[in-house]
């Protein structure tokens, strides 16, 4: 934390004064007098604080701003204004606190080390996924002249209720339920195993305590089930024209080989990500400083607005976001807010040292890509982006992303 002292001239503050008393006497509506014909001497009179309070907040950031470049010092903070001297012919004067960056020292970058995993996708695994495209394209037939086996799958709507203490009812419309499936509660398939379309049965199901549902777990509910249809699940044939689905296959040994690829990559990508988590948080621990307050809580509002939108997009409304305690979800982003300014300072660093640029090209790809996403043109994506300071932003995530890559191919 810094601070530093700050005069002003006293002919700049007259200057100032002078340019707000003529833009008080254009608009100023006093009895008596004329719009626009008030003398300044009235205007001086009538409006004193409130000019003191314009010329303040018209001089105190311009000159704060000048006074620290002229001082090398890089504020990340806004300045808290403490010992305001204002008199008329004086100078202005005051002291600002504010924040900066900490000084960094870069050590042991060169050293970080990695795990730089082989990938291995085995045939038994492609052989799954094919599998699970089958039965994701399965047709669902009616079955007749029998009553449900194992195997089978009832359609049915049902209504539960808890048996015992509070507890949400459950209702729910045409759905799918497989006798002796997997992941069907067994209630279910004995008290459906045998039955036929049209009846309707009611019986009780008891939870466990890790059920997947937390609504449910360790809960006993009662149900009441109607049957509405039974059917029985057909995998589609594979052959050549179930591949066609998928793309411009002719084989099925092109879909394999092209699942393959694609889980390849899947876990390539995956397999960096993990080594490079953990060289940020090698880098960090070889060189660990203490964060301003102020970029913290500037970063736990960006992981915190983050979070609201991916919410939003899920289906949560306004209402429900209010009733949210703000205070313990911006505590629970604390730790992982500084860990993330860290990496960002870090990454600066070591991009400054080794010489890490991001070329015009580059920013052009990225904002083509945003247009592509957000259905506008390239020019108005960078037009609002120049305007927020977006480019900036930008500009310093691919640098450090460059700079992260950077560390990963010399760890190997």
């Amino acid at each position: 934390r810094r601070e530093i002292e700050v005069e002003i001239p006293a002919d700049e503050v007259g200057r100032q004064t002078e340019a707000l008393i003529q833009k008080y006497q254009k608009v100023a509506r006093i009895p008596g007098f004329r719009r626009g014909h008030v003398p300044a001497s009235i205007i001086r009179q009538r409006f004193s604080e409130e000019i003191k309070t314009d010329v303040v907040e018209a001089l105190v950031p311009r000159f704060f701003r000048q006074e620290a470049e002229r001082l090398g010092v890089h504020p990340v903070s806004q300045p808290r204004v403490t010992d305001l001297h204002v008199h008329e012919g004086e100078p202005m004067r005051f002291k600002a606190a504010f924040e900066v960056l900490p000084e960094i020292k870069l050590e042991g970058y060169k050293e970080l080390r990695a795990d730089h995993a082989e990938i291995v996708v085995s045939d038994e695994e492609v052989e799954q996924s094919l599998s699970d495209l089958r039965e994701q394209h399965a047709n669902f037939n009616p079955i007749e002249g029998r009553t449900l086996a194992d195997g089978d799958f009832a359609q049915v709507s049902l209504d539960g209720n808890p048996k015992v203490g509070e507890g949400q009812p459950v209702h729910m419309d045409e759905v799918l339920v497989e006798i002796a499936g997997k992941t069907t509660m067994p209630e279910f398939t004995e008290h459906l195993r045998g039955a036929n379309a049209g009846e309707e049965r009611t019986f009780d199901v008891n939870y466990p305590e890790d059920a997947q549902d937390k609504r449910l777990a360790g809960k006993t509910f009662t149900y009441t089930v109607k049957l509405n249809a039974l059917k029985q699940k057909s995998l589609p044939e594979l052959n050549e024209e179930f591949v066609k689905k998928f793309g411009e296959f002719t084989t099925v040994d092109e879909l394999q080989k092209r699942i393959r690829e694609q889980m390849e990559f899947e876990r390539i990508h995956e397999a960096e990500h993990a080594a490079k988590e953990k060289l940020v948080a090698q880098l960090i621990q070889r060189n660990d400083f203490e964060v301003p307050e102020s970029m913290i809580e500037q970063q736990i509002d960006v992981r915190l607005e983050r979070g609201l939108r991916a919410l939003a997009a899920q289906g949560l409304t306004a209402e429900q976001m209010k009733k949210m305690d703000l205070n313990r979800l911006r505590g629970g982003q604390r730790e992982q807010a500084i860990h993330d300014v860290k990496a960002a300072l870090l990454l600066e660093k070591v991009a400054e040292v080794e010489s890490v640029q991001v070329s015009d090209e580059e920013m052009n790809a990225e904002l083509d890509s945003l247009a592509k996403q957000t259905k506008q043109t390239t020019e108005a994506i960078r037009a609002r982006l120049t305007r927020d300071g977006g480019l900036d932003r930008i500009r310093t995530r691919i640098r450090n992303e460059k700079t992260l890559e950077f560390l990963y191919q010399q760890s190997a």
